[in-house]
């Protein structure tokens, strides 16, 4: 990933056009006219060997005549010319491209990204509209219009539907800061655009419209770093096998599952919507609600909702909007229902949606939205209001906008109408309070901005690759695994036996029925149902048939041996006939698990072509592929993952109790999604495991069936991860003084632990690391002390033991990484009892010896000039101390590494 010459792209000082042209309708002249008929301020080069002047402007006749190296160059040359002119213009010093030009081979594309390489120039394209850089008055593209100038950046893989949307928007005045289209993405992809526009001031918000993503593990680091700082909002196309057929020609790209497209957006932490116009719909709301999200209830639900309005018929719509995208309306608890029944008219709804009918003065609105806003559900209240000739709408918003303003955060609006409502429309948005045109489009808004929530939250997630009370046990488990694996790879088999899948989840922890294998004869079948326990199953067992039931191939409930050797013979026979090209390698017999109150459930991993390893979740049986209710989730996972996993899921509500079932063992199901997480991180050869069905109740999960596929190539393990996990490997114990200490990565779950730690500190010392005193930390500045992503950061933190058994914090060090891996830059601190011993010093040797294996160019600190611990330190470990910063009262510090 690299941001390196970006903003020499989008921020340029001057812009040369290749291939400028006088001739009406051609790209050179559209893109020519569109530059030079804007406002942008920077020096314009045209360049054509066969023209003299262009608008006034002195034409040169090659590259080398210019008078002066532009930073960025737009290239409308035929494919041919262009690896030779992307060579010229990094030779004199240009440092971006964009290649208008379309139809290079894929010999000219690699010939241009070889010249373009010495130089470190940049290329967007080729085969791409261009760009605008609305601030700068800069139009590189042969775009019809211009755009206004904004706060979103929107990046399309389509041009087509860049020009649309330009015009779209232009009629709606919404303004962009950046406004990209990749083309074929040769260089300049989605992660290097997402890096830069996360730090780009100008951008409040990134809008994308994607088809596939060519660099995997590249784009989620980049999604994760840009979603932490901004909303990442994207239409992603292909839902359907057409349009996933149509991506794949248009992009030259995999377009992979749009199952897993989802679960990496939402592990992104971005947000996903169905339409371009949602992306607006979505990029607003989340901009008023950045920040300021309304807390979940105890069941830690946000998407339950109030409806408020004067209008049945706007309520019934409300509600049934909610409905269909999974929203729940929030029961009226016996202290509201009282309140309502004192402020309203007898004939009130008495439910939710609650109407207040039609003729309400403005203190019926506002007492009924103080009783919604009292309830102990604290669901958010969305607010329907139709014109009426009683009372003035501008009046109603009026004297609602004294408690509505107090509580934006809880607060929807949707005032129905045009001209009558506009007044008490604009008053809402003053205070900060959203208003929406329909109810369908304030539930709508609503359910993003609940999906977006969830998102955020798995985006603070990183798990390990093995959970840390298994890390010690890893090597035995791996070793055990393997003593079934590499038999069977060594005999060139790619499919498992079912006992020896079985046997490999067993090794992993996930509780398997009893099964043994016996050749496919009477009498061994009954000996090992003997053995087992009555009642048996009976299924086939061959190399050639994966799904045995479609063949015959499992008889259940065998009671004694009679029927055993019936189903035996009638199966041998039903097998036979339907597939006789399989080779019967014999039959299984396990324990017939009788569990009344079980759910058949599926759990899974697999390869992605575009996104690696996946796991999946749903409902299990003979009908999996009927239900289809499954979802898709990326490893590792931890046990809040595996919950948003089950969640997503319509058999997740199957899981509660209900009747007179009892409520499955939830924590049971998520320690085999955990363990499914841990296989595919240890094992690289393993390319898909299905466990169907597994049976999950109030007892517990069993895995009934299991088929396991390995390959030799292995294509699996952490190491294709699009997601880095817990980097466990770099822990190690050293002596320090008289007591044992454990330097390591940090990891989510020290949130708790890193409280203490801070507020142990005294003031003075967290002054000298972030430059002012606090001993305060929300949970949200701990989360992302302690959720961080091991691909763009690392903090290191010494633990021991303390006096009372309990592990505590003694130091940490963090350096955050550039995406360009050339600079890091760190903070130290060490609790204040601790100082002077050396701690500090073996966390910073640690760090840059991390960093220097990571290939990283220099290490580089921040010290407050009266911190002179910190500046000796640096000198002692080879650091140039850099002059006070001017009126700054700081020194920077940095290592060569």
């Amino acid at each position: 990933m690299s941001i390196r010459n970006l903003d020499s792209l989008l921020d340029p000082a001057s812009v040369a056009v290749i291939g400028a042209s006088a001739r009406a309708g051609s790209v050179g002249a559209t893109v020519w006219h569109n530059l030079h008929g804007s406002s942008y301020r920077g020096a314009l080069y045209p360049v054509n060997p066969k023209l003299q002047t262009l608008d006034g402007v002195t034409v040169a006749a090659s590259v080398a005549a210019m008078p002066q190296a532009p930073e960025l160059a737009v290239i409308c040359t035929p494919p041919a010319t262009v690896p030779d002119i992307i060579a010229r213009l990094g030779a004199i010093g240009t440092r971006a491209a964009i290649v208008i030009t379309a139809g290079l081979s894929t010999a000219q594309k690699q010939a241009m990204l070889d010249a373009a390489r010495p130089s470190l120039l940049r290329i967007l394209g080729p085969n791409c509209l261009g760009l605008l850089s609305p601030h700068l008055g800069l139009n590189a593209s042969f775009a019809h219009l211009g755009a206004a100038a904004g706060d979103i950046a929107f990046v399309s893989q389509s041009g087509a539907l860049m020009t649309a949307l330009l015009d779209w928007a232009a009629a709606r005045n919404i303004g962009f800061s950046h406004f990209v289209s990749l083309g074929e993405s040769a260089d300049v992809d989605f992660g290097d655009l997402l890096d830069w526009l996360a730090s780009d001031a100008r951008t409040h918000s990134i809008l994308m419209y994607v088809e596939s993503v060519t660099a995997p593990r590249k784009f989620m680091s980049a999604a994760r770093a840009a979603a932490r700082n901004k909303p990442v909002i994207l239409v992603k196309a292909g839902r359907s096998d057409a349009g996933q057929l149509a991506a794949r020609s248009h992009t030259g790209a995999l377009a992979g599952s749009d199952l897993v497209y989802d679960a990496a957006i939402s592990r992104a932490g971005m947000l996903r919507v169905d339409t371009l116009m949602e992306l607006f719909l979505a990029a607003e709301t989340l901009a008023r609600y950045r920040g300021r999200m309304p807390a979940a209830d105890s069941a830690g639900r946000l998407e339950r909702l109030f409806v408020l309005t004067n209008g049945g018929g706007a309520g019934v719509m409300a509600a049934d909007a909610a409905a269909r995208l999974g929203l729940t309306l929030a029961p009226l608890a016996a202290a509201t229902l009282a309140g309502l029944d004192a402020a309203l008219p007898a004939n009130w709804s008495r439910g939710n949606p609650v109407d207040i009918i039609g003729d309400a003065p403005s203190q019926r609105y506002v007492e009924a939205l103080q009783a919604l806003l009292a309830d102990p559900a604290q669901a958010v209240v969305l607010f329907i209001h139709a014109p009426t000739a009683i009372v003035p709408s501008s009046d109603i918003a009026q004297a609602l906008l004294p408690v509505a303003g107090r509580n934006a955060a809880r607060l929807l609006s949707c005032w129905l109408g045009d001209a009558a409502v506009a007044g008490a429309r604009q008053q809402f948005q003053a205070a900060g309070i959203p208003s929406y045109a329909t109810p369908e489009e304030a539930v709508r808004a609503w359910q993003m901005l609940v999906t977006y929530r969830r998102n955020q939250e798995q985006l603070l997630e990183t798990p390990p690759a093995a959970p840390p009370e298994t890390a010690a046990a890893s090597s035995q488990i791996v070793a055990t695994a393997r003593t079934v694996i590499s038999p069977a790879l060594a005999a060139g088999r790619e499919m498992l036996t079912e006992p020896e899948a079985k046997a490999v989840l067993a090794a992993y922890g996930i509780p398997v029925v009893e099964t043994r294998a016996v050749p496919a004869e009477a009498a061994a079948a009954v000996s090992a149902a003997n053995a087992i326990g009555w009642p048996v199953a009976l299924k086939i067992l061959s190399a050639q048939i994966s799904h045995k039931s479609d063949v015959g191939g499992v008889a259940l409930n065998l009671a004694d041996a009679g029927e055993l050797r019936a189903a035996l013979a009638s199966m041998l026979e039903r097998v036979g006939t339907l597939r006789p090209d399989a080779t019967i390698d014999g039959v299984t017999v396990q324990a017939m698990v009788r569990r009344g109150h079980a759910r058949e459930l599926i759990v899974g991993s697999s390869i992605d072509p575009v996104f690696g390893p996946t796991i999946l979740f749903g409902a299990g049986g003979t009908a999996v592929e009927v239900l289809a209710d499954r979802a898709i989730a990326l490893p590792p996972l931890n046990q809040p993952l595996a919950r948003a996993l089950v969640e997503r899921t319509r058999i997740s509500r199957l899981l509660e109790g209900f009747r007179d079932t009892p409520a499955a063992d939830r924590d049971a199901l998520y320690r085999v999604l955990i363990a499914v997480s841990q296989m595919q991180a240890d094992l690289p050869e393993l390319v898909e495991l299905d466990i169907n069905p597994l049976l999950l109740d109030e007892h517990g999960a069993i895995a009934l069936d299991a088929r396991l596929r390995l390959s030799p190539t292995a294509p699996g393990g952490a190491d294709h991860f699009v997601i880095r996990p817990y980097p466990a490997e770099l822990a190690e114990t050293i002596r320090w003084g008289d007591q044992a200490v454990v330097l390591r990565p940090i990891r989510p779950e020290d949130e708790a632990q890193h409280r203490g730690f801070v507020q142990a500190l005294a003031p003075e010392d967290i002054r000298m690391r972030v430059f002012y005193s606090r001993r305060n930390f929300e949970h949200s500045e701990l989360a992302r002390l302690t959720q961080i992503d091991y691909a763009r950061e690392m903090a290191f933190i010494a633990v021991a033991t303390g006096p009372d058994g309990a592990e505590r914090t003694l130091g940490t060090v963090r350096a955050t990484i550039d995406p360009d891996n050339i600079d890091a830059e760190f903070g130290i601190i060490v609790r204040s009892e601790l100082k002077g011993g050396g701690l500090g010093e073996l966390l910073l040797q640690k760090m840059i010896a991390y960093l220097r294996s990571q290939g990283t160019r220099r290490l580089l600190g921040i010290v407050l000039a009266e911190n002179q611990r910190m500046l000796e330190l640096a000198r002692r470990l080879g650091f140039t101390l850099g002059a006070q910063a001017p009126g700054g009262g700081t020194r920077e510090v940095w290592l060569a590494l």
